[in-house]
C-alpha cells in the first residue's frame, strides 16, 4: 500500500487562549526548533547556539532531568498523556527563563498552551526534511518509542498529517533535507536575520 504524502491542509482554527505574556522583542527571544523527529533539531541546535553565543536546551533531555527517567521509560510505564503531560510543564519553565537555543520535541507543539507560549516568548523555526530523509535516518536507532513495530516512513507519515499545520505557523521555514549540520545552522540563521529585518523595519 503507497504511503501517502501529507496533504496541504489549512491550520487548524485556534482555541481561545488568555495570554498574559508582555511582548518581547524579537532579539530578545528563545530560538524555539520545531520539527518531526531526526530531522536534527538536537544536533544543529547545539551548533547554533555555539554560532550565536547562547546557551541551548534539549526538550527531551530536560524532560528526563525532571522525571528522573528515560522518554522511552516515561512511556513504557507512565504512557504517552504523562509524558505529554511533563513535556508542556517542561516547555513552560523553559520558554519563561532565559534567551537560548531550544530544540523542542516534535510533539511538543500538539499542546495548546505550548503553543501559546511558543508564540509570546520565542522565534519558532520550522525545521523540515522529505519523510523519506527522516525515516532513513530514524530507523538507525530503536530509541523512539512511537516507532516501536512501525514502519518509520508510515508512522511519520501519519504523523506529519497531523503536525505539519502547526509545524506550519513556525516564524520561519527552513529546509534542512540533505546538507550537512553546519549548512542548516547557516540557513537558519541567514532565516532568522531575514525574519528579525522584516519585525524590525
Amino acid at each position: 500500500m503507497p504511503v501517502r504524502t501529507p496533504s496541504v491542509v489549512e491550520p487548524p482554527p485556534a482555541r481561545p487562549c488568555v495570554s498574559h505574556a508582555v511582548t518581547i522583542p524579537v532579539h530578545e527571544r528563545t530560538i524555539a526548533l520545531v520539527g518531526l523527529m531526526g530531522v536534527g533539531k538536537s544536533t544543529v541546535g547545539r551548533r547554533l547556539a555555539k554560532r550565536l553565543g547562547l546557551p541551548f536546551a534539549d526538550g527531551d533531555v530536560e524532560i528526563e532531568a525532571a522525571a528522573g527517567m528515560t522518554v522511552s521509560d516515561i512511556f513504557a510505564q507512565l504512557g504517552e498523556a504523562e509524558f505529554r503531560a511533563g513535556e508542556a510543564r517542561v516547555m513552560k519553565r523553559l520558554l519563561e527563563g532565559p534567551r537560548m537555543v531550544l530544540a523542542t520535541g516534535g510533539g511538543a507543539i500538539l499542546n495548546q498552551d505550548t503553543r501559546a507560549a511558543l508564540k509570546d516568548r520565542a522565534v519558532t523555526v520550522w525545521m523540515r526534511a522529505d519523510l523519506k530523509t527522516v525515516a532513513e535516518r530514524v530507523q538507525r536507532r530503536d530509541t523512539r518509542p512511537l516507532l516501536r513495530g512501525r514502519d518509520p516512513l508510515q508512522a511519520l507519515t501519519a504523523m506529519a498529517e497531523v503536525r505539519y499545520p502547526f509545524y506550519g505557523l513556525a516564524d520561519v521555514t527552513v529546509d534542512v533535507a540533505t546538507g550537512a549540520h553546519a549548512e542548516a545552522v547557516e540557513a537558519i540563521v541567514r532565516a532568522l536575520e531575514a525574519h528579525a529585518a522584516e519585525q524590525t523595519a
